[in-house]
């Protein structure tokens, strides 16, 4: 093995393009992440709602994100609707409305588990004593829930911060579209170049992701019920 073909990070520009790629990386995944948790637990709600209608559309999209993959999703919206419509939608703007609509899913149905676990006894006691339903989501039930919400949003946090490794198909200049044009233009000269490339952007994932998987961890650990 050619320990010097490392050099290849370092070779001009090309960890400033990676730390670029990187910030890409950093900035689809805190919008998609944050719009996510927040829409998740509004539907997360009113999923809960004893509306059979409600719960079956929320249920139909949920489903919906489940069996179809991701990549699929990201060819649908941005050479399906965009282009079909003629819609000016960037690839980084694509990519964010995905992951939203995905992450959105699985934190809804996150929400709904964590408050349908709880006994059902707390919410009627709650409407006894003369709280509204707002009441009883916001003083009884979610307070008990975020026990349980929290290590597996933790767990979809870090699912979201590596899937976004799929925007490479739609030409996404994130970290890995980064490594795999430095890998073309180096390879030639340097047989070594993708392994380092490769390795180095497996580093940049792992201290970002790692020390989450920890939280989950502990959280889990903590708040087990």
């Amino acid at each position: 093995m050619q320990l010097s073909g490392i050099d290849v990070i370092f070779k001009g520009v090309n960890l400033q393009r990676l730390m670029g790629g990187l910030i890409v990386t950093g900035q689809i995944a805190l919008v998609s992440i944050v719009f996510s948790i927040l829409l998740g637990l509004i539907l997360g709600i009113v999923m809960t709602s004893k509306n059979k209608i409600i719960y079956g559309i929320l249920k139909f999209y949920l489903e919906s994100m489940r069996i179809i993959p991701l990549l699929v999703w990201l060819f649908i919206i941005y050479f399906g609707i965009a282009k079909g419509f003629d819609l000016h939608i960037d690839s980084e703007t694509t990519t964010i409305i995905v992951f939203v609509i995905w992450g959105t899913a699985e934190m809804m149905d996150i929400v709904r588990g964590a408050i349908i676990s709880l006994p059902k006894i707390q919410g009627e006691s709650a409407k006894a004593l003369g709280l509204d339903t707002s009441q009883v989501y916001r003083y009884v039930l979610l307070p008990q829930a975020v026990r349980r919400i929290a290590p597996a949003a933790v767990n979809l946090i870090t699912r979201m911060i590596k899937t976004t490794s799929l925007a490479i198909f739609i030409e996404v200049a994130e970290v890995l579209k980064i490594g795999r044009q430095i890998i073309e233009f180096s390879s030639r000269k340097n047989p070594m170049a993708p392994f380092w490339v490769y390795l180095f952007i497996f580093f940049l994932y792992f201290i970002i992701c790692y020390p989450i998987t920890l939280l989950s961890k502990k959280m889990e650990k903590k708040w087990a019920v």
